[in-house]
């Protein structure tokens, strides 16, 4: 393509982007296809000759589109977001123009520079403590990975990486049942095992119980295992939950074990300084993680990563081949050693120029105001007499649930809210998402979409109870 070509195409894309976020809450939330009807509209096999960009364009709008679960549209309350926005759009344009690889300072100076720059202007807004370090990662899974990574050569003595774990003793890790789906792939990725996953109960407040941690501990000890890792949470996946960072802290630093803290959705809300609370213990961690590509307008993926203790985490993951050394590589960040790709794109662009374009002022009014609304609709659900609240609301999460007169019968209470989410979803309005809790089907409303307004909340609110009622 000559660039003429490419400025053409070009222009008129960013047209449709433009248009598409003005618009985007004229789709159907979650994609309405079925199962095998995107790939039925593609070739078998690729094309011998080259297309015109116009004709690849148009199959875009025609096939792709459809296809798509719009993550940003307003009405989005599943899962949690993936939010984006002008500013960060504009960054991923210049990123992939550029087609930089950060895997070293000498291969883009630019962005070993900036991504030390701006990680340390997150932990300043955050509360992070004064002395850590941090760097951007693809997503929380892979930072977990690296703390598990960390924890387990720290807990060896350094040997498993050299030697290998058969020569080392049986380790343990340990986290409450609320939490995310990637420690339980960090510790198999890592050769500790899922039989030494240690899931620690949680209290009615879904908060992992630090006398049962205790106990879990003394009894792995007295069997010849080694405690190597807690894995706290800020903002359990399921519904919110948050552990008492300071009371595992103290047990983990008696205990010379790696404390490692998960807050990838509710990190981004410690801007606010009212919130702090949630993290209060963090300076007794040994690692924080959270995902500005959930609530802080920057697309995926970007996750930040902070370590008390950067030389552990280095000492983890370098290896040094020939090819990579370079005369400035002992006076600089070199960045391919704080995870596990060598390959890095340079997102720390687009953490940049969202944070410029919002200003810490402006993030924080956008997720002041998603909090407010998640404590409105919880009082919108309280004042409906055929539903309850599962959850109170963490920040912009609650859960509730539909009970009817008459359904008193728990598996037909689950099923009715598993119908209702189905249904609520096929509706295309807005789209949600359910959970267990308790061992009983709810249902999870996560408010924290760029565009969302209290509007977008309130109706959809409206829809949900209509739908609801008609099942019933």
């Amino acid at each position: 393509m000559k660039t003429e070509d490419f400025r053409k195409h070009a222009h008129a894309m960013v047209d449709w982007m433009a248009d598409y976020l003005d618009n985007v809450d004229q789709y159907p939330v979650r994609s309405q296809v079925r199962p095998g009807e995107v790939a039925g509209q593609l070739p078998a096999a690729a094309p011998e000759a080259g297309e015109d960009m116009a004709d690849i364009f148009a199959d875009f709008q025609r096939i792709v589109v459809p296809g798509l679960t719009h993550w940003q549209h307003p009405r989005f309350f599943a899962y949690f977001p993936s939010n984006s926005s002008p500013p960060s759009v504009l960054a991923e344009m210049l990123m992939s123009t550029v087609a930089v690889n950060c895997l070293m300072w000498e291969t883009s100076p630019a962005g070993t520079e900036m991504e030390e720059v701006v990680i340390d202007w997150l932990r300043q807004l955050t509360g992070v403590p004064e002395g850590w370090r941090g760097v951007i990662q693809d997503s929380a899974s892979s930072a977990t990975f690296c703390a598990i990574l960390t924890a387990r050569e720290q807990a060896t003595g350094w040997r498993a990486n050299e030697q290998g774990l058969p020569i080392c003793p049986t380790l343990a890790v340990y986290t409450s049942d609320q939490t995310h789906s990637s420690v339980e792939k960090a510790v198999t990725m890592s050769g500790i095992g899922r039989e030494n996953l240690r899931l620690i109960p949680s209290d009615d407040n879904f908060a992992m119980r630090v006398d049962e941690l205790e106990r879990r501990i003394a009894e792995d000890k007295a069997a010849g295992i080694v405690p190597a890792c807690v894995v706290a949470s800020v903002g359990a996946t399921g519904v919110g939950g948050v552990d008492d960072l300071r009371a595992i802290g103290e047990l983990c630093q008696r205990e010379q074990m790696f404390l490692h803290v998960d807050a990838a959705w509710a990190g981004s809300a410690m801007i606010l300084p009212e919130h702090r609370d949630l993290i209060d213990g963090l300076e007794l961690a040994d690692s924080f993680i959270f995902n500005p590509h959930k609530w802080l307008f920057t697309n995926f993926d970007c996750t930040a990563h902070f370590v008390r203790e950067p030389d552990h985490l280095i000492r983890t993951l370098t290896i040094l081949p020939e090819y990579l050394k370079t005369r400035e590589g002992s006076v600089v960040s070199e960045f391919r050693d704080w995870g596990v790709p060598l390959g890095r794109r340079f997102r720390a662009l687009k953490l940049w120029f969202v944070m410029r374009s919002f200003g810490a002022e402006g993030m924080r009014e956008i997720i002041r105001n998603h909090i407010a609304w998640t404590n409105d609709l919880a009082g919108w659900i309280a004042a409906e007499p055929d539903f309850e609240i599962t959850s109170e609301p963490v920040l912009g999460l609650l859960s509730f649930r539909y009970v009817p007169d008459g359904v008193t019968d728990a598996d037909s209470l689950d099923d009715l809210n598993d119908r209702l989410t189905l249904a609520v979803n096929d509706d295309g309005r807005l789209y949600l998402t359910k959970t267990k809790s308790k061992d009983r089907t709810v249902i999870r409303w996560t408010i924290g979409q760029t565009r969302t307004t209290r509007e977008h909340v309130r109706q959809s609110w409206d829809i949900t109870k209509d739908i609801a009622r008609g099942l019933a």
